[in-house]
């Protein structure tokens, strides 16, 4: 899996990538204001659309949620992924220690999944059909 992995990861900030789908306005908009954050914590984010993502994940890329990889090779989506980068960010904190409460993950995951398959929605017109 990792021959990208390999080559960088003598960079000594870097803990992974946030990725995420660049054909979604709200995605961008999201990237665009988290970037300062995540890269201070040693997260870069990259376009789940390019290339060498398909190669590190070794698989069809899904563009139905966020995705983040580490160095240490751990791939993550949607609410799992947004938890893990809670714990890093002092201010995301306290939706860290509510995520292990019993239930709570479940809840977080289904309540990203509802947006997730609504992202794409400006005011009351949708550009895709809602999935399920």
């Amino acid at each position: 899996m990792n021959t990208e992995l390999t080559r960088i990861s003598d960079i000594y900030w870097l803990q992974g990538w946030v990725l995420y789908d660049a054909s979604c306005p709200s995605c961008c908009r999201l990237a665009a204001v988290l970037e300062p954050i995540l890269t201070r914590r040693g997260f870069d984010l990259a376009p789940l659309q390019s290339a060498w993502v398909a190669e590190c994940l070794g698989e069809a890329v899904s563009l139905r949620e966020l995705r983040l990889l580490t160095l240490a090779g751990d791939s993550l989506g949607g609410a799992d992924a947004l938890v893990f980068l809670a714990r890093r960010i002092w201010w995301a904190w306290p939706l860290y220690l509510v995520a292990q409460i019993a239930g709570v993950k479940s809840l977080l995951r289904r309540a990203y999944q509802f947006w997730a398959a609504r992202r794409h929605c400006v005011a009351t017109s949708c550009s895709r059909s809602h999935v399920s």
